[in-house]
């Protein structure tokens, strides 16, 4: 339960329509560096094996991440010669900065990317962004650790990756198996919205979105792979884990510290409108029940534990006071950050004073509880004085739940409608194959200056041929629009096949 005023910006999930011939559906972005003698046969490969069975109009795009070789000349001419393939140069280095920039920009409802070496077998591909078009899902993955996955490399990049993966279920508590696979696919409505909280430019930009669409409860596919490792991969395992940790230490801090704007990314419960008013029945009450008794029975062994230290310097009054304010603020907190899922700062003192106040009920209680005690027995032991404070503990507890749901932190995503931020403001006239590249927006949480900056800089013009101004940005709308299978007998004046 939130007490933000929006439940999210993204609306349900539909699959995508047929309709316009030629509009790509999916867009298959290649990021490179020095890459001068692996991407020609990358692409052609590629593109024959969608010619050949995806069965819609596709666009793979060469993200050129400021190669210093002829990289550059080999996807001008590439784009050249083949009609569904574009070509963009970016001046700094960085896979996620290229990412970003290109999928902020793209048409294409579907958004992929593939490594170059094309170590995942491409059969993949289609099972990989069918649930994306249909509507099932937000993100798809490849995955080389699923049970039915077929994995060739060596025993060091073997445990690296294991390892790392161990981390992020330890750390972040992450649920997918594999977040470095280089074989990933993101509906474009998804991207918008989450592109903008992702905040990393390298090769953690991957972890990085995963995390943050699964806590904020996006649908994430997972594919088994066929993976054979590149023995000439350029990638400094060292450095690249070091990195990856940082990104962990900082991710996991701004989720700690409810910094990110997740509830933007929240959907409704499903397609049919009739899951979306489902009257009577409480929103989330069995995982609040069980976030509740979690963080009770730690507060009730804090408790305990301070009751136990005040009480060898004070009376059993004023040490059942004291422990049970101590314990009430961090009981207040722990229960607004984790079983009424509330983020932010905002209302947070007016939270804390609502607590008191039902920590003031249950001070009554115990308080009450152990003057009957000592109005019963002079003397009572000290083993006693605990028996009787769970007991009072327990009632003061399911009092403190009911309170806190129905008055401290109360289920208000219904008072005010959905909202859809996201608006189609171009800058400069697009056609329907040609997508004009804009600077990536700044991290909500950096406080640094924009990292991106404007680093579209292709070959004296846009990748698509239209020229903008590096300081242009736009915002893209509603990614559903009229798409139509391709089939043997169809043919684009564009198309050489």
């Amino acid at each position: 339960m939130r007490t933000e005023p929006s439940p999210g910006n993204l609306p349900a999930r539909e699959h995508l329509p047929a309709g316009n011939a030629g509009t790509p559906v999916l867009d298959v972005v290649i990021p490179v560096y020095n890459e001068e003698k692996d991407l020609q046969p990358c692409v052609l490969r590629l593109h024959e094996h969608l010619a050949r069975t995806f069965p819609y109009a596709f666009r793979i795009t060469i993200a050129d991440n400021a190669s210093t070789d002829t990289t550059p000349l080999v996807a001008a001419r590439l784009e050249a010669e083949i009609a569904e393939v574009r070509a963009f140069r970016l001046e700094q280095k960085g896979r996620g900065r290229a990412l970003r920039t290109v999928w902020s920009a793209s048409d294409a409802p579907v958004l992929a990317y593939m490594d170059v070496d094309l170590s995942t077998d491409l059969n993949a591909l289609l099972p990989l962004v069918a649930p994306l078009i249909s509507g099932h899902s937000d993100l798809a993955i490849g995955s080389r650790l699923a049970r039915s996955s077929r994995v060739v490399r060596g025993a060091k990049r073997e445990f690296i990756s294991r390892t790392y993966n161990l981390i992020l279920r330890g750390s972040l508590q992450a649920r997918f198996s594999d977040a470095q696979c280089g074989f990933k696919a993101i509906r474009r409505d998804v991207a918008q919205v989450l592109l903008p909280l992702v905040e990393d430019t390298g090769w953690f930009f991957d972890t990085e979105m995963l995390v943050l669409a699964e806590r904020a409860g996006l649908r994430i596919h997972e594919v088994p792979v066929d993976w054979v490792d590149d023995p000439d991969s350029t990638v400094h395992i060292v450095k690249t884990a070091t990195d990856d940790l940082k990104g962990v230490w900082r991710v996991g801090r701004a989720l700690a510290t409810g910094s990110l704007a997740l509830y933007r990314l929240a959907r409704p419960f499903g397609d049919d409108p009739r899951d979306r008013e489902i009257s009577g029945v409480p929103k989330g009450l069995a995982r609040q029940l069980v976030g509740f008794c979690v963080v009770g029975g730690l507060s009730t062994l804090f408790y305990l534990l301070l009751y136990t230290g005040f009480r060898t310097f004070s009376g059993s009054q004023v040490a059942n006071a004291l422990a049970l304010l101590v314990s009430a603020v961090a009981n207040t907190a722990a229960n607004r950050r984790l079983t009424f899922g509330v983020r932010g700062r905002g209302g947070a003192v007016k939270h804390q004073a609502q607590g008191l106040v039902v920590f003031g009920i249950g001070l009554a209680l115990t308080s009450g509880s152990l003057a009957a005690l000592n109005a019963a027995t002079n003397d009572p032991a000290h083993s006693t004085e605990l028996a009787v404070l769970i007991a009072a503990n327990l009632a003061a507890t399911v009092l403190r739940f009911l309170l806190f749901r129905a008055w401290v932190f109360p289920d208000r995503r219904d008072e005010s409608p959905s909202t859809v931020v996201a608006s189609h403001t171009p800058a400069v006239p697009v056609g329907p194959a040609s997508p004009v590249y804009a600077t990536a927006p700044q991290s909500p949480y950096s406080t640094t200056p924009d990292p991106y900056g404007p680093t579209s800089a292709p070959y004296g013009t846009t990748p698509y041929g239209t020229t903008h101004s590096p300081h242009d940005h736009q915002t893209w709308g509603d990614a559903t629009m009229q798409l139509q299978p391709v089939r043997p007998n169809d043919h684009d004046p564009r198309d050489a096949r």
